[in-house]
């Protein structure tokens, strides 16, 4: 599902980001990225996202070999994938149910089938009550939780998280952790990059340690 081979980049200084990643990750795994600021997570999640190329190395994810895919098939892959993000990425002017509804609309679906899985959604997520409120209007937690149902809606087989409980208190933190390991049970794969080691020590998985752009430990938490 996701499979880094001798991987590296490197920033114009030069700046090595990443240095010889070699990870392989099952579907259906769930597996947190630990590492302190400025170790290579977000680096790391952006080139197996197709944002970044490596400087060298293999990387296949969700069936794409992102070394050879061309450009008008990048699209079509981030269907495959969904993205979280610490700041949420919100869109301020349009409500729960639109920001929830938008992947739907941009690949074109009909809008019964928008309006059904969108509606879906959001009841997962907890949040038919306040579908038709800004994302100024809800709580940190409430906001995140938006972004994970906009991340899951056009259901890819892999979730990409980014510090998602980065801005949270540790309650909502583990509220999200619990909405996530509800996807992961679903049979989403989940990549779920964090520096909060308690959090990760609470919760049995997979763990992969970066330091200066290094894997530099393999455990199960």
């Amino acid at each position: 599902m996701i499979e880094f081979s001798h991987v590296y980049k490197t920033y114009p200084g030069p700046v090595q980001a990443l240095k010889n990643i070699n990870l392989k990750i099952e579907k259906g795994e769930f597996v947190f990225l630990t590492g302190p600021s400025g170790a290579g997570k977000t680096t790391l999640f952006k080139v197996m996202s197709a944002y970044l190329k490596p400087s060298s190395g293999n990387i296949k994810v969700a069936g794409y070999d992102l070394n050879k895919i061309k450009s008008n098939e990048i699209p079509f892959f981030r269907r495959r994938i969904g993205v979280v993000y610490q700041d949420f990425k919100l869109l301020k002017d349009r409500t729960v149910y639109e920001n929830i509804s938008l992947p739907l609309e941009i690949r074109g679906d009909k809008n019964s089938y928008i309006y059904d899985k969108t509606n879906d959604m959001i009841e997962q997520v907890g949040l038919t009550h306040k579908k038709f409120m800004f994302p100024q209007q809800l709580s940190g937690g409430e906001q995140q939780r938006v972004a994970i149902a906009r991340a899951l809606v056009h259901q890819p087989g892999v979730l990409v998280a980014d510090e998602p409980t980065g801005n949270l208190d540790p309650e909502l933190s583990e509220e999200i952790m619990d909405l996530l390991d509800k996807v992961n049970a679903q049979g989403t794969t989940v990549f779920c990059a964090t520096h909060d080691h308690d959090l990760v020590k609470r919760r049995s998985k997979k763990v992969l340690d970066i330091n200066s752009g290094i894997i530099v430990e393999k455990k199960i938490g």
